[in-house]
């Protein structure tokens, strides 16, 4: 069933829809962190609380950017606004870019709360902390991430990088991939994408590897496990927002297909795919013949890809490389 006719049934039955709270970053102009989130769930039914962990003028790519950064206590009193008026019931809480520790210790308590409050709340963590062999925040995170931050996680986005930094193992091949998964998996959540990695495509060097596993422990205590693989195209340009709008599509498509990681992931990543390619597209157009295109250019079209989001016609198709054991 398609989610404008589970909306419609929503509708229908007055109920609400799902409620995010979504603590990320914000810029005035472009798409990253919460801008990169929002438009796209309220797209596919969510409502979205966005709390901006910083809020700048334009995201860091730019040659100038100028801004304020939320502290530890201005999210406490921003939160305990919510929390009084009784309006702190959450399905989901979103989270991505942090680089402070009392910040994102905060952000845990609160996760705390809302899931004592709610039980069956689930929580989308993007451990966004580096890339290609680099960490890009303070070191000091990492134990935060590993002890408090991923055990909280019902759904986890790292990369390469960021699925090696937590589980301290290296990933060369699928099987390592694979193992890397399993370890996240005994941390605490139950659905985990590797979004990236430097695995070889078995397709070629044009494509990118992303992998995903699924488990879910049943009343009985049987266990299903689905884990994926996928061939997305590369596009030979740096985009700034796309992991924020990958963990947004991720927890939108799960929760129309709670039982399918397959289907989730091919909605999730041929989103992606739409967005990209309009964006490359445009930028190419504005930048003009032999030019590379400028950080503005290469905003993404996120309006523009309204239909795509929504409705994605998929491109790519993902391969199940365990299945389901019952």
């Amino acid at each position: 069933m398609c989610c404008g006719a589970l909306r419609l049934r929503w509708e229908v039955r007055g109920l609400q829809p799902c409620r995010v709270l979504s603590i990320q970053s914000h810029v005035v102009r472009g798409y990253v962190g919460n801008k990169s989130a929002t438009f796209p769930l309220q797209v596919l039914g969510f409502e979205v609380d966005s709390i901006n962990s910083v809020q700048f003028s334009n995201h860091t790519g730019y040659a100038h950017w100028k801004g304020q950064v939320l502290t530890a206590e201005e999210l406490n009193v921003l939160y305990e606004g919510i929390k009084l008026n009784k309006v702190n019931h959450y399905d989901y809480i979103l989270t991505g870019y942090c680089r402070d520790q009392s910040f994102l210790e905060m952000v845990v308590d609160i996760i705390q709360g809302l899931k004592k409050a709610n039980p069956s709340l689930i929580y989308v963590c993007d451990p966004v902390m580096g890339d290609h062999g680099a960490m890009y925040v303070p070191e000091h995170l990492l134990p935060v991430y590993k002890d408090k931050v991923v055990p909280l996680a019902n759904i986890l986005t790292p990369n390469q990088f960021e699925a090696e930094l937590l589980t301290g193992r290296k990933i060369n091949t699928e099987e390592d991939a694979v193992e890397v998964m399993d370890l996240l998996h005994k941390m605490g959540p139950e659905t985990v994408v590797l979004t990236s990695t430097d695995i070889p495509s078995k397709n070629g060097d044009q494509f990118l590897v992303a992998l995903g596993s699924h488990k879910i422990v049943k009343p009985d205590g049987t266990k299903t496990n689905q884990k994926i693989y996928m061939d997305i195209p590369k596009v030979d340009a740096v985009f700034v927002g796309t992991g924020d709008l990958f963990a947004a599509m991720l927890l939108a498509w799960t929760h129309y297909h709670p039982k399918d990681l397959k289907m989730a992931c091919e909605k999730t990543v041929s989103v992606m795919h739409h967005v990209i390619k309009r964006t490359i597209t445009y930028a190419n157009e504005m930048a003009g013949p032999g030019k590379r295109p400028s950080p503005a250019q290469l905003e993404l079209r996120m309006v523009q890809s309204k239909a795509d989001i929504e409705n994605p016609a998929i491109i790519v198709e993902a391969k199940i490389i365990q299945k389901p054991s019952h």
